[in-house]
């Protein structure tokens, strides 16, 4: 797990940037991958405790205007106790102007968790998310974005939470 996410991280990197468009096009156009880099916030609503600690996450449209799918992760840090949480959205958006945009959706989450520095559990959740995108211009390649989101763990216990995420936007265009 400590080589496979920043391995996957660099290669959706170096895919995104093998696929960017120069700075001077002319009409601005959506962004065919997004990158999303910011902190989380959680709260356990069963547990009663807080984590907190970095996301990542990549975007891609492969429906103009009906479907978003992201692949995200992070990774949760409490007294005793570090959680990472790996998901998969498929999200509906409406643009709202050409600088904000909005989407909700939802997708299953593979949640590791290890308390103590021995006890490790490994379960199936599901997240439900909204969130709002919004851009320095109207060319889409910098902004920033908030995701508050509901996740319910199917593990023992049936831990139910909610979070949200804020951070930064890098968006890259194909070249025609």
């Amino acid at each position: 797990m400590r080589i496979a996410l920043p391995l996957a991280a660099s290669l959706l990197i170096c895919s995104a940037i093998a696929c960017a468009q120069s700075e001077t096009q002319a009409e601005p156009s959506e962004a065919s991958l997004v990158l999303e880099l910011g902190g989380t916030a959680s709260r356990s609503i069963t547990e009663n405790n807080s984590s907190f600690g970095p996301s990542f996450a990549a975007e891609i449209e492969p429906l103009e205007n009906k479907l978003e799918i992201e692949a995200g992760a992070s990774s949760l840090f409490r007294r005793h106790s570090t959680e990472w949480d790996v998901d998969v959205l498929f999200k509906k958006p409406w643009t709202l102007s050409e600088k904000v945009e909005f989407m909700i959706g939802a997708g299953p989450a593979w949640i590791h968790s290890r308390a103590y520095g021995t006890e490790t559990t490994d379960s199936a959740g599901l997240e439900i998310e909204p969130e709002f995108m919004i851009w320095r211009s109207e060319s889409h390649r910098f902004g920033w974005y908030v995701e508050p989101t509901y996740e319910y763990n199917f593990g023992a216990g049936h831990e139910q939470s909610l979070a949200v995420t804020v951070g930064l936007l890098i968006g890259f265009h194909r070249s025609k």
